[in-house]
């Protein structure tokens, strides 16, 4: 398994650290009913203590190398491999497969798709209980970031609307080899059933979160303008005054709760997403 190179454009930073490599199996502790399905497993770092602990294991590796020599090691042992690119993987289907009730992920998420893996995983949301996973750590503040704060961000807002997050272990770069350019964070994800808050329209209120802050240094009162052009300021003054909220804010400042507001007050508008 160590003759396997790394390869750059899988962004492949093997996790070597054996006491890291405990503590988040020890954050695995799936309930009755739960599919554990590791994204990445690599040369099997984490795969080999999960595997030992569990009935059975779904992992997800693009590799087809390194999914070989998992298939060859492990498949014996419980381990359902699924070879292809995660992002493309249907995981209520995975879910299906295995006669489950939810999902808890686990991985070390490759550094180049952490961001897409994680919109990844809130499409899909309702099939998921909680993740348990390793990421930049400036990624990781911004998962747990607040309103206000540097690191606040539309990723805050959207997680945080479905999935209440804890950072759960510091990782540092020289425990992976090759050694990244950047520190990890173990950050835990317990999802809800559906929306965390009340919310009148939940795509919608996605749609008012990702303009504000599609321009996140101007104030709510121009980065907003795209979601009603036609309607112009008169629109925008009323859609302020319902949502009780100072357009000349910056979307860093609102809290998820004042996202809904302005979400809600733009669908009694009757301004619908197009």
């Amino acid at each position: 398994m160590s003759s396997h190179r790394p390869r750059r454009r899988f962004a492949q930073n093997f996790l070597v650290d054996r006491g890291v490599i405990r503590s988040i199996i020890g954050l695995v502790r799936p309930k009755k009913g739960e599919v554990v399905v590791e994204i990445g497993p690599g040369r099997g770092a984490l795969t080999n203590g999960l595997v030992a602990g569990l009935e059975r294991l779904v992992a997800v590796e693009i590799d087809r190398d390194l999914a070989a020599m998992l298939r060859e090691r492990l498949g014996a042992k419980g381990l359902h491999l699924i070879e292809g690119d995660i992002l493309e993987v249907d995981l209520g289907q995975v879910l299906r497969d295995e006669g489950g009730d939810r999902l808890l992920i686990v991985g070390n998420l490759p550094y180049n798709i952490t961001a897409p893996l994680i919109f990844h995983f809130l499409a899909q949301a309702d099939h998921i209980d909680r993740a348990v996973i390793m990421v930049q750590r400036e990624v990781a503040q911004r998962l747990v970031a607040r309103p206000g704060s540097k690191d606040y961000s539309l990723l805050s807002v959207l997680v945080g609307m479905r999935a209440e997050v804890e950072m759960r272990l510091q990782v540092g770069r020289h425990c992976f080899r090759p050694s990244p350019s950047v520190d990890s964070a173990v950050v835990e994800l317990r999802f809800a059933d559906g929306p965390r808050f009340p919310v009148e329209d939940a795509a919608y209120f996605g749609r008012v979160v990702r303009q504000a802050f599609g321009q996140r240094r101007k104030m709510l009162r121009n980065s907003l303008m795209g979601l009603n052009p036609e309607g112009g300021r008169d629109w925008l003054e009323g859609l302020g005054e319902r949502a009780d909220i100072e357009l000349t804010r910056r979307p860093e400042e609102l809290s998820i709760e004042e996202f809904i507001r302005l979400s809600d007050a733009c669908t009694n508008l009757g301004e619908e997403a197009s």
